[in-house]
């Protein structure tokens, strides 16, 4: 059920795919001016939330609230390809526009003393008024701060769609979402290919919208410096503690990042106290339940007491210990219609496994390459097990440079100089499937592409996946979890040059952080391409710099 509203809600919100079960009564409010940010593990349902509340899905159960003109941009965005640029940026201001030719026609039909003169004034002070709220004097001047401020205004918008990089689409997209006059924003994961300026812009953007903002994000800089509240989408515990508590989805946080971190580190240990304890009565209540009158009675009896004692106090045994099995009895049935599951366990990613390196005295010299257009002149070594950060924004030709390290795009100028044998991976930005691997569930296309014979680790081993998600085809798996299947082929079978293109986006932020530290420990060379900033501040090797 969908009803108008000038704020965001959710009550009691439920779905499920054909498969399994991803939202659970989920209930969230947010308020004009707030921006609520989702967390939660990759396959958490998130997206799916987020595009139940946009109507691109309808819920099991629940009620949603939410403005007419609510601005929606997905995860993987679906853009007329052979439509130059600019289209999409004047469909998104077309309704201003309009306001404009209202008041032309308005401002007419004022002079014309034949028509109801009082409807038409009031019409045109109505149009004045939208024109105000949404810029119709200034909107060449905004759509410039706008694509400026994304790192897009220099881009011909006569281009196709289609020519342009993934990076450039999605901030044509963002860009006319930003544009459009909207009461109401959604928004997943929507710093996806910007760089460090564009994501200062788009903070300050959200911080003055006075609408409701609700987004889904894996960026901590960006959740630190947006949100008002965050709201946690993994199953926990409520705060207000106590027997029999019920375990629910979207437990909201306030504060900063690091102070929901702090808090959910907390309910997490109490709800596996709470269960402990509550195992360990179960436990105890079970024995005394199963214990009969007799155990009792042969326990408490002495053998001297004569017959008549005897059956006076077998008696009061049986009837005393009949009480306490009826009560152990009750609390079991209590506790059985109010227990407390066990916390999820985290997924832990368990590193990467040895491997036999090649070349490995010798480094991986790149000689003055160069790509016409796409990448400026380079010259520098990898080498063994040397690490290095490759730098820039947007189109400066950072994935590019992996590409000619990988093979799959050719150099104008310059020649790479690799040692006999060297292996190399590639774990690009936006990950490929076929459709028969879409079909394929995810534990059963790990084995094939990695092996051909289904043995060897598998995802659930690495820690990448939990057994449900890895039985799951791959098509059904969030853009994470297809980015952990991905992330898996890579790492099960370990390269001597490591090529990572954004590694962590669409990852957990718990993953990310797991994945970093494996990266650190990793034997093999590396050459990662990141616009994240806590990567890049906390990297400590050599760096390439690309503007």
């Amino acid at each position: 059920m969908r009803s108008p509203a000038n704020y965001i809600s959710v009550d009691g919100l439920s779905f499920s795919y054909p498969s399994h079960r991803v939202l659970s009564d989920v209930s969230l409010t947010v308020n004009r001016g707030s921006v609520v940010g989702l967390i939660g593990e990759n396959g958490a349902g998130k997206s799916t939330l987020l595009a139940l509340i946009a109507g691109d899905l309808e819920p099991d159960v629940g009620v949603i609230r939410l403005p007419a003109d609510t601005g929606f941009i997905a995860q993987e965005t679906s853009l007329p390809f052979e439509a130059p640029a600019n289209a999409l940026i004047d469909q998104a201001v077309a309704p201003i526009r309009a306001i404009e030719s209202t008041i032309t026609e308005l401002s007419e039909q004022l002079g014309d003393t034949t028509g109801d003169a009082g409807d038409v004034a009031e019409r045109f002070d109505a149009a004045l008024s939208a024109a105000e709220e949404w810029g119709v004097w200034s909107l060449d001047s905004r759509i410039e701060e706008v694509l400026g401020g994304l790192g897009i205004a220099g881009i011909d918008r006569s281009t196709p769609i289609r020519q342009l990089s993934g990076g450039q689409r999605r901030r044509f997209a963002l860009a006319a979402l930003l544009l459009q006059p909207a009461s109401a924003m959604i928004l997943d994961e929507p710093t996806n290919h910007l760089d460090d300026s564009s994501v200062d812009f788009l903070i300050s953007e959200l911080g003055a919208f006075n609408g409701p903002v609700l987004l889904a994000s894996h960026d901590r800089y960006f959740l630190d410096n947006v949100a008002t509240e965050l709201v946690d989408l993994d199953p926990a515990l409520g705060p207000e503690g106590g027997r029999g508590e019920e375990v629910k989805q979207a437990m909201s946080f306030g504060g900063g990042f690091s102070d929901y971190l702090s808090e959910r580190e907390t309910r997490r240990r109490r709800w596996a106290q709470l269960h402990t304890a509550q195992e360990a009565e179960r436990a105890k209540l079970e024995n005394s339940a199963g214990i009969e009158e007799t155990d009792i009675f042969h326990r408490s009896v002495s053998k001297s007491e004569s017959k008549i004692s005897t059956k006076f106090y077998a008696d009061r045994a049986a009837k005393t210990q009949g009480n306490r099995v009826r009560s152990a009895r009750n609390r079991l049935d209590e506790l059985e219609r109010f227990t407390i599951p066990a916390p999820p366990k985290p997924l832990e990613f368990r590193g990467i496994p040895d491997f036999q390196r090649h070349g490995a005295g010798e480094p991986v010299e790149v000689r003055k390459v160069a790509v016409h257009s796409r990448l400026p002149e380079l010259d520098f070594r990898i080498d063994p097990g040397q690490h290095i950060l490759v730098e820039g924004p947007n189109g400066a030709g950072k994935s590019t440079l992996l590409s000619v390290l990988e093979g799959t795009v050719t150099p104008t100028a310059g020649e790479i100089i690799l040692p006999d044998g060297l292996r190399i991976a590639r774990l690009k930005q936006d990950d490929a499937w076929s459709r028969a691997q879409l079909a394929t569930p995810a534990e059963s296309v790990f084995a094939d592409l990695l092996t051909g014979a289904g043995d060897g680790p598998d995802l659930v081993e690495m820690g990448l996946l939990t057994e449900a998600s890895a039985r799951t085809p791959v098509g059904d798996l969030s853009l994470g979890q297809r980015r952990r299947v991905s992330l898996g082929l890579i790492l099960a079978s370990p390269p001597d040059l490591l090529l990572l293109d954004e590694p962590t986006n669409h990852l957990s932020l718990a993953l990310s952080e797991e994945l970093e530290a494996a990266i650190e420990k990793f034997p093999g060379r590396v050459l990662l391409a990141s616009h994240d900033r806590w990567i890049r501040r906390r990297w400590t090797g050599k760096r390439i710099s690309l503007s």
